[in-house]
């Protein structure tokens, strides 16, 4: 993977991309496709958004085309399409403010680089994200507490507890059913957010599933909360249960901050960005795709993100170009 820019001052493209995830990656290969100069920027440090940073090893069931990918794969392979492009990376790094004027727009990030394009497309998820708190077990996060499991060996042979009732919850105690002691779901509620499926499948496994419970508490061996994670006790309808437990991992879903992207005059709503049938926003020459857009009919998918992202770009191209077509004609038929 080429290394990412650094230092510079003011960079010039056709495309400012905002958000190096599945989205932003198509995107990005897509606008090369089409003949056009990238800036790919994102906050995190690597290319793939929140894949690369919290699913990794998932198994991925909706892309066209993979009966299965895992996380990780679905990112290689991504990028490596966008790579075809040859985008000026830009990572590690925030977009903080935009200006437009009737010849293109600026973007500033947030270690003084200026990025000069004609058009921006923004796919940048949900925008930043931090994971909801486990209030019992604030002072055990790093010490046998995590949010995210990006990969299953470190959890092998310990007794694992998943506090969660969505799809993250339920898809890392099926993946880590195999490998740990053993996995115990703790949910508030006797309902769950989660798909069908990944319930129906981790019912049928050896996880205990208890709800309409909380963690009230974590503990060494001694009864402490100075030494290794050792049990955990919950509140089950009100009657206290202690587990053994070396790792919690805390899936209570995100806190989603579009940050700077909300003082540049975007029409918004419900944290989204509102949308036309061209992906354009409301502000000439920016547009969006991926789950942060809104529109009637939405479905947040990565395979609708994919569609999307080469909407957003060949409308984008038309912007740049105004002999150019918005339809380029279909890959397969170029030499």
């Amino acid at each position: 993977m080429p290394t990412p820019v650094s230092g510079a001052s003011q960079v010039d493209c056709d495309v400012a991309i905002v958000g190096a995830g599945p989205t932003g990656l198509f995107a990005t290969y897509y606008a090369g496709f089409r003949g056009l100069r990238v800036a790919l920027i994102d906050s995190l440090p690597e290319l793939g958004g929140q894949i690369t940073a919290m699913y990794p090893e998932k198994a991925i069931l909706d892309v066209a085309g993979f009966p299965s990918v895992k996380g990780r794969d679905l990112v290689d392979g991504l990028v490596e399409q966008a790579l075809v492009a040859k985008p000026e990376q830009l990572l590690g790094r925030t977009a903080t403010e935009l200006a437009t004027d009737d010849e293109g727009l600026t973007l500033t990030l947030d270690d003084g680089t200026g990025v000069r394009a004609k058009t921006l497309i923004v796919t940048a998820g949900i925008g930043k994200f931090s994971p909801r708190p486990l209030p019992a077990a604030e002072s055990w996060v790093g010490r046998g507490v995590e949010f995210f499991v990006p990969s299953f060996e470190p959890y092998r042979d310990l007794d694992v507890v998943i506090v969660g009732g969505g799809d993250s919850a339920f898809d890392w105690a099926h993946h880590l059913e195999p490998i740990a002691r053993s996995v115990t779901l703790v949910h508030r509620r006797d309902a769950f957010r989660a798909h069908e499926r990944t319930v129906e499948q981790v019912r049928a496994s050896s996880v205990s599933i208890v709800t309409k419970a909380e963690v009230s508490a974590l503990r060494d061996a001694a009864g402490g909360t100075t030494g290794p994670l050792a049990e955990v006790e919950l509140s089950v309808d009100g009657v206290p249960e202690v587990r053994p437990a070396q790792a919690v991992v805390a899936a209570l879903g995100f806190i989603a901050d579009l940050g700077p992207l909300q003082q540049w005059g975007l029409e918004t709503h419900r944290r989204h960005l509102v949308v036309d049938p061209s992906m354009r926003t409301n502000l000439p020459r920016v547009f969006a795709a991926g789950d942060i857009t809104e529109y009637p009919g939405k479905v947040r998918l990565i395979a609708v993100g994919f569609g999307e992202a080469a909407t957003a770009v060949n409308n984008a191209a038309v912007v740049v170009d105004p002999s150019a077509h918005v339809f380029p004609g279909h890959s397969s038929e170029g030499s």
